[in-house]
């Protein structure tokens, strides 16, 4: 009988998970599966648990936010790539971002389902500084809040807590002197915000496929650089060419790259997954093609995949 391992943050989004845990073990051992389970007891331990369990099993369930899962997918890195297993991914956070990419359900019995009977897809991982991470990277404007927002309050209202800690620092947007450097290019300019990702959705509300071709195994990421704004008006207009799905607008550059060398004369503080990730000048980020599988549907594969054969 296949082992399958599932780990779940019992404190993700509103900590609905305890409502259908039953339901969910009951799926994976209809499916077939010898099932271990392992609440997560605090930060680090699904990283941890990975790293010491996961050659035991066949399959790898996760159920919390993007931060539980970033830690679940830094256990299988430490793996050779030949003995990575396969992770399924039962989205319980508050904005659930990668999930979203990965096409899978909202609902917490089908996200069962899918991660038990679904097929794995090879996804490509970043590495910052030596780190892996999901799906972004992040500095400047906004990027501290996912990590600065208490977890009390994001239970409570959702995707409204990143907005209002949003709002409350736009009159005082920082910006930072950076130099750039990408596959066939180089930015040197004042920024107040660089987002570099491999995802279809970013921060629940915005639709990154509609700004560019996304595909999460070609090798590349994508990057969002917002040149130095004057005042709130300004990132309104910026905001709202984004949300139009405009690929280019007065304020922002995006491009494609397999890495990026972003140094600065000072300190920067920077987001990976939507956690802390550490403060430096100087930030090296490769892409390390299809690195771990994830489990999605058929449909689901060919569509974040296919457009890799045609770039």
């Amino acid at each position: 009988m296949a082992k399958l391992l599932f780990i779940f943050n019992p404190r993700s989004g509103k900590g609905l998970i305890k409502n259908h845990i039953l339901e969910i073990l009951d799926i994976f051992t209809k499916s077939g599966y010898d099932v271990t389970v392992r609440p997560t007891q605090a930060k680090l331990d699904a990283y941890d648990y990975i790293c010491a369990n996961a050659g035991e099993y066949d399959r790898i369930v996760i159920s919390g936010g993007d931060g539980t899962l970033n830690e679940g997918v830094k256990g299988m890195m430490s793996f050779p790539q030949t003995e990575r297993k396969p992770i399924g991914y039962i989205p319980a956070g508050t904005a659930n971002d990668f999930a979203a990419t990965l096409n899978i359900p909202k609902n917490m019995e089908k996200a069962a389902h899918l991660a038990a009977s679904g097929i794995p897809f090879a996804c490509d991982i970043g590495d910052f500084n030596g780190k892996t991470f999901n799906y972004v990277a992040a500095f400047g404007a906004f990027t501290d809040v996912s990590y600065d927002t208490p977890q009390e309050i994001k239970n409570a209202i959702g995707h409204a807590a990143y907005l209002i800690e949003g709002i409350k620092r736009l009159p005082s947007l920082p910006s930072y002197r950076v130099k750039i450097k990408y596959d066939g290019g180089e930015i040197d300019e004042d920024v107040f915000l660089c987002i570099i990702l491999n995802a279809t959705s970013l921060a629940g509300f915005l639709s990154t496929e509609r700004l560019m071709r996304v595909s999460l195994c070609d090798g590349l990421f994508e990057m969002l650089v917002f040149r130095r704004t004057v005042n709130p008006l300004e990132v309104q207009s910026v905001l709202a060419s984004l949300l139009k799905g405009e690929s280019e607008g007065e304020g922002y550059t995006i491009v494609k790259s397999s890495r990026f060398e972003i140094t600065s004369s000072e300190g920067i503080k920077w987001t990976l997954d939507g956690e802390y990730g550490g403060e430096t000048s100087r930030a090296e980020i490769k892409v390390l093609p299809s690195a771990v599988s994830f489990i999605v549907d058929e449909e689901s594969a060919d569509a974040i995949g296919g457009a890799a054969a045609n770039k």
